[in-house]
């Protein structure tokens, strides 16, 4: 398939609302094989179909537990927290932290518009959230906060092996 190119920084796509995927075909198989191969290419971890410019409610996501495509994707259930650093293919070299849900369930159709259910947990859940946020125009760099004094004194004991 072919490499698609990231959009970045100010680049409008990244801060619109995607429609709906209506016609599962062809084309919709090229663009999951394409965010794949890019997101490979590109060593993410996921990518959402605004992130090369197409508006529509796709992401791709290999988090360790395989490839996931989501066509029209919504999260079902969350539940718990998780903290820390993040960064994204369209802002290469910025990192914030953010907070999100350590228990996810997403359901989504699979290219030949059979649905799944994904029952994801730590990173994996991270990737759902951070993805599915691209669809309705929310960069993380948006939700990014500081981090409190406990997380930044955990990690600095992880850096300094206590």
């Amino acid at each position: 398939m072919a490499l698609r190119t990231i959009r970045t920084d100010d680049d409008p796509c990244l801060y619109k609302v995607c429609k709906p995927v209506e016609k599962f075909d062809a084309r919709l198989n090229e663009l999951i094989e394409d965010l794949f191969d890019t997101m490979k290419i590109a060593d993410g971890a996921g990518l959402a179909a605004p992130q090369v410019g197409v508006l529509r409610r796709v992401v791709v996501i290999d988090a360790g537990e395989g490839k996931v495509e989501l066509v029209n994707p919504r999260i079902i259930k969350k539940e718990g927290l998780q903290r820390g650093y993040e960064g994204c293919l369209s802002f290469p070299g910025q990192s914030g932290y953010v907070e999100r849900a350590d228990h996810v369930i997403v359901e989504g159709f699979d290219r030949k518009g059979k649905k799944h259910t994904y029952d994801t947990r730590g990173f994996f859940a991270r990737a759902v959230q951070h993805e599915l946020d691209h669809l309705d125009g929310v960069v993380y760099l948006t939700l990014a906060t500081e981090p409190p004094a406990d997380f930044l004194a955990e990690q600095q004991a992880e850096e300094n092996n206590i």
